[in-house]
This record gives structure tokens, sequence and C-alpha cells, in this order.
């Protein structure tokens, strides 16, 4: 897609909401006519979608890395780690070409999952962690289904493939470490979102700034790119 059409399309290309259940409030409009197929709310949502849960995922895989008390749980951080640096690179290719506008933060919910655990210490962290992150993988996995079986565009359907992929792979590194809670999974993943939409939407970027990429290996931190994205 060329300039002109990014120009013309701008504003649609970064969603008003996001949401936790329902990626747009018209999912079926066509924002966009690519060679790769047509391009919708619903996709264009989910993009931002998956950019904005490895922005927040990945930090808390480093904290557990580095807090986690047990082997599992420091395992689940190294998965969360490698696979969101993988998908973002993905994530941010799909963006390009589509036109796609990226968050570099995620939305406020996410940062307060962050705040939340960088505050946690001992067994508290680990079950907070495992919790917190299952729960939203879990609401992330009906996303990916709906967008992977909607989706008319082969960009956005590749990527759900890959979102697929990982998130399955992170549900089940997490379940693993034993310390899940269960009720409060199934609490998170079937109550309604009651925070405001500003609340659930991460924020878009600031002119001019430097695209965040999420880096391997797991030592890496949350860096910049060169250029803007």
């Amino acid at each position: 897609m060329g300039g002109a059409l990014a120009a013309t399309l701008g504003s649609f290309l970064y969603p008003a909401m996001i949401g936790v259940q329902k990626v747009s409030s018209a999912p079926e409009r066509v924002i966009a006519t690519p060679e790769t197929g047509p391009l919708t709310e619903a996709d264009r949502d989910f993009v931002v979608e998956v950019r904005a849960a490895g922005l927040w995922e990945y930090p808390v895989g480093q904290t557990a890395l580095r807090k986690g008390t047990t082997k599992a749980v420091r395992t689940a951080g190294e998965h969360m780690v490698d696979g969101h640096a993988s998908l973002d690179a993905a994530c941010r290719n799909v963006a390009g070409q589509l036109d796609i506008t990226l968050p570099n933060q995620p939305s406020p919910q996410q940062q307060g999952f962050v705040a939340t655990l960088n505050a946690d210490s001992g067994k508290q962290f680990d079950t907070d962690m495992a919790t917190i992150v299952r729960a939203a993988d879990g609401r992330l996995l009906s996303t990916i289904a709906s967008v992977r079986t909607t989706t008319r565009n082969s960009l956005v359907r590749s990527l759900a493939d890959q979102a697929n992929g990982t998130v399955l792979d992170h549900i089940a590194v997490l379940e693993k470490t034993g310390v899940v809670d269960f009720g409060q999974v199934l609490v998170q993943e079937t109550t309604a979102p009651t925070l405001p939409a500003q609340d659930l939407t991460p924020p878009p970027p600031i002119a001019g700034q430097p695209q965040v990429v999420l880096t391997s290996p797991v030592t890496s931190t949350l860096s910049p790119s060169p250029s803007a994205g």
C-alpha cells in the first residue's frame, strides 16, 4: 500500500478502542483493500492487540526470569520473552505492509498488571504472574480464533497462525508451574470488562518516537529501534 493510501486511511488504521473480549465495535467494516485481501477493523485491532500483548508480557517474562522462585516459573518467563520477541517481529512486519500504526506502550490496564507484578515477590509473584498472564492469554486465544476464522487478509491470517502457536505454548508452560489460580482465571475470562475504553486501549505512539522492538535473546531488554515505525 502506498503513501497516498496511508494518508487517506490514517485515521482508520489505529483503533479507537480494543476492549478485552471484542476487538471492534464494527468488526466487519472494510477499511483498506491491499493485495493481500480486504482489511477489516477487526483485523487491524487484532494486529494492535498482538503488539500490545507483547509489550507487557515480554517485560513480565524478564521479571519472571529474575524473580521466579521455581524452575517452572523461570521457564515460563523464558518462553514468554522468546515467544513475544519472535511474534513481535512478525507483527511489526505485517503492520508495516498494511500501514497499521502500532503502539509503543501497552494499555493502562496492562501497565497495571506489570506494576502489580513488579511489586510482588516470592511465591506471591509466582502465583500472580502465572494467573494474570494465563487469564490474559486465554482471552487473547479467543480473539485469535475469531480473527483466524473470519479474516480475508492473508497477512493477518499468517499472524494469527503464529500468535495461536505462541499463546498456546505460553498457556501450557504457565499451567506447568502448578500455581495458576484457575478459579480466578475463570472469573477473568468470563466477566465482561468494566473499565473505561481508554484503560483497555494502548495509547498511539508519539510522533517521531522510535519504535520499540522486543529483542532476543532472553537477556536483552526492551529497546528502541534506530528508526521510527
